[in-house]
């Protein structure tokens, strides 16, 4: 469904002013503490798993989300390294709210390696890029990821291929499923939704018309929601099934998440 927002809610909300007085001067800190981290504890890419510098992704993460009025609530546990992580795609936060638990290197749209100061923190986090619709491409990324958990890191994909509308749940691309097989790693479906009062709250997707920008700084004026990151059972490693792989593993997700499937 498309999310629809009323002006008129936010107007009412007397708060809002005051959130933006103390948020903003408090994400620029925290977004100058994390160009510190990347200068001087991860300059040569993603740390190694169990080290310092997943701990300190893990905690800015967490105190970037808290500007926000995010509090990460975690259900279930995700395996140990190295596994390949897919999860639902419904907004920008999703990659942090993951990275809270555990840090994997994400696959994200080309597009972003061309933002200012964004890309090179993404960069230094063992970010992927992928340049959607392009099979070249693909095939490079997946060649990455597999690469990626030979050698003991994990990673993490969003298998619908770009953020959905809120309350649903786009068809599993399957071919990323490849990178887990080559590599003979666990793969383990994520769901995660975001909450308030303990309801479904869609205020955190896109809007029709909305940029990234307008998105963040309404979002940045709201009041307190959860984001739930539910751990699920991992998918069976099925040599000639990743359609299979990719069906199962958004069944799961989308059961955690109460969606027909």
């Amino acid at each position: 469904m498309e999310v629809s927002l009323d002006p008129g809610a936010q107007r009412r909300d007397p708060l809002r002013p005051t959130r933006y007085v103390w948020r903003v001067p408090a994400i620029l800190l925290v977004v100058l503490g994390g160009c510190l981290l990347a200068i001087f504890i991860l300059p040569f890419g993603p740390p190694r798993p169990g080290t310092v510098g997943g701990g300190l992704i893990r905690g800015w993460s967490r105190a970037f989300l808290a500007m926000f009025g995010v509090r990460v609530q975690r259900v279930g546990e995700p395996l140990p390294d190295p596994v390949m992580f897919v999860s639902n795609h419904g907004s920008w936060m999703d990659i942090t709210v993951l990275h809270t638990q555990r840090e994997a290197g994400f696959v994200a749209k080309a597009e972003i390696a061309r933002w200012p100061l964004v890309s090179w923190m993404a960069r230094r986090g063992g970010t992927i890029f992928h340049q959607r619709g392009s099979t070249h491409s693909l095939g490079a990324v997946m060649g990455q990821m597999s690469d990626r958990l030979r050698a003991g890191y994990s990673v993490a994909a969003f298998p619908e291929g770009g953020t959905a509308p809120a309350g649903t749940l786009k068809v599993f691309h399957a071919r990323i499923f490849q990178a887990a097989l080559d590599a003979n790693a666990a793969v383990q479906p994520v769901a995660i939704r975001y909450l308030r009062g303990g309801a479904p709250w869609p205020g955190v997707a896109f809007a029709a018309g909305e940029s990234f920008i307008g998105n963040l700084w309404r979002v940045l004026g709201e009041r307190r929601i959860v984001a739930q990151v539910h751990f699920l059972q991992p998918v069976a490693i099925t040599d000639d099934g990743r359609r299979r792989m990719a069906d199962t593993a958004r069944a799961r997700i989308a059961a955690a998440l109460g969606y027909a499937t």
